[in-house]
């Protein structure tokens, strides 16, 4: 009896945390970046997707490499190598980038290294 008593309650911790963590990432609002302070349309596109699509996870799971827009330039390698090097990112089946966003994020890797 003790066991079942046990099982049941690991299925509903485990239920309970798998709904909050849902509810965390379906209430995410993307942030608008119209009036940001790059004035690169380029920089300012992935910069956006950056946050909306990783700073998502990077803000639970990576602290140390949450973007912004002082610091995304010196993560642009970082970011080629996982994203189409690596294919590693973005992890998860909730968040995806669509072909326009991995197109963006290279045209902005492509115009760092041209620089």
């Amino acid at each position: 009896m003790t066991i079942l008593i046990k099982l049941f309650i690991g299925i509903y911790i485990t239920a309970t945390i798998a709904v909050a963590e849902s509810k965390v990432v379906s209430n995410y609002q993307p942030i608008d970046y119209s009036n940001s302070v790059t004035k690169d349309p380029v920089k300012t596109k992935a910069f956006e997707i950056l946050t909306n699509k990783c700073n998502v996870c990077h803000a639970k799971r990576n602290r140390r490499r949450v973007f912004t827009e002082e610091n995304m330039d010196d993560w642009s390698a970082d970011v080629y190598k996982q994203v189409f090097i690596k294919k590693r990112m973005s992890k998860g089946m909730k968040i995806k980038l669509t072909s326009d966003e991995y197109q963006d994020l290279l045209t902005w890797v492509s115009s760092l290294k041209s620089n």
